[in-house]
């Protein structure tokens, strides 16, 4: 089994040169000085069990929330279990479509046919939490990350090989991971492979939900430091998702701290941290230190 691998910092971190398919090529013109993603008055309303029949219960899973990230920042989003933020990255992703509001991509209405959803999901990726479940356990390294080239018909066979040995020296692992199932490498290598995988289509956007909160606390600063070596390398913005307000302060420019699907305060990660204006923000401050 192939040690963990350590990101070096000396490694080739160039960006993966484009090979585009005509038929895939991003459409959608961007807005000057649009933010690549933006949320207006954005509501989630679930329906629930509680209720009668003629009129069943509600969740506000996410309350009139305006957000936006760019290209080349961090944007960190925390706070407690059920508070709405895994759902926010849902609709930041085009997986859930808002009950009211507005999304915008590159300064335009998002749409959600299939085609527009297409290309969202060329230039928006997600690592999600756990990666032993996002990892189909049945295919090898290699058919993991050419997939998705494959699926928006990117490259030659040839080309398509050529990426994913890049991809897994930009995420520190060695070309013998490629030929491996994800159970024969360890939890920090799978993480690894799955932002290799959200990489592959180079996005403008990352959205990081929990990306460390299922591995062990010995490889988190890794899995940590690599994607903000990535972010800083590549120009890529990130959504980073997490309960951990230290750890979000830790890689990001900016903060939103939700609570109640709210965003009840938002600014400079340092500032917000040093001088906390709402209740909820001193609260989850008050947890603090906290291991990565």
């Amino acid at each position: 089994m192939p040690a963990e691998g350590v990101h070096d910092p000396d490694a080739d971190l160039a960006p993966v040169p484009a090979v585009e398919s005509g038929a895939d090529a991003r459409a959608t013109t961007p807005v000057a000085g649009a933010p690549t993603l933006e949320l207006r008055g954005v509501h989630v309303i679930h329906k629930t069990r509680t209720g009668g029949l003629f009129k069943p219960g509600t969740v506000h899973a996410v309350n009139d929330v305006d957000f936006q990230v760019s290209r080349g920042e961090t944007v960190g989003i925390v706070g407690e279990s059920g508070c709405g933020k895994s759902t926010l990255a849902r609709v930041l992703v085009g997986l859930q479509q808002p009950t009211r509001g507005d999304v915008l991509f590159r300064g335009r209405p998002l749409g959600y046919d299939a085609n527009s959803r297409r290309e969202l999901g060329r230039a928006v990726s997600v690592v999600f939490q756990d990666p032993a479940t996002a990892l189909n356990p049945r295919m090898i390294v290699r058919e993991q990350l050419i997939d998705p080239l494959k699926v928006h018909g990117i490259g030659t066979e040839d080309e398509r090989e050529d990426r994913v040995e890049r991809l897994l020296g930009l995420v520190g692992l060695p070309l013998s991971a490629l030929d491996v199932l994800p159970r024969q490498i360890s939890g920090g290598q799978r993480q690894r492979v799955a932002i290799a995988r959200a990489l592959a289509l180079e996005p403008d956007i990352i959205v990081a939900d929990e990306p460390t909160s299922a591995l062990d606390v010995s490889v988190r600063a890794q899995v940590l430091n690599l994607l903000t070596d990535l972010k800083d390398e590549l120009n890529l913005g990130m959504v980073f998702i997490s309960h951990d307000i230290s750890t979000v302060r830790h890689v990001s420019d900016r903060m939103a701290v939700m609570f109640a699907g709210q965003i009840v305060e938002t600014g400079p990660a340092d500032e917000l941290f040093a001088n906390p204006s709402h209740s909820y923000t001193r609260t989850l401050l008050s947890a603090v230190p906290s291991l990565l």
